[in-house]
């Protein structure tokens, strides 16, 4: 099984927006979210959803 999630230019952009400390569990918490719902390409809107259940 391929683990591995395409990010959009956009869903990238506001990663980059995440203070850096945190980027790294950030990313961890989008992909988990983006597997759960059971999708391969992480979207702006995933990480803005994600942003809302971290917190940001």
């Amino acid at each position: 099984m391929d683990d591995e999630l395409s990010w959009t230019i956009e869903a990238k952009e506001k990663l980059h927006n995440i203070p850096f400390f945190v980027r790294p569990q950030a990313r961890q918490h989008i992909e988990s979210l983006a597997r759960e719902l059971g999708l391969e390409v992480v979207t702006a809107e995933l990480v803005e959803q994600a942003r809302g259940e971290f917190g940001q």
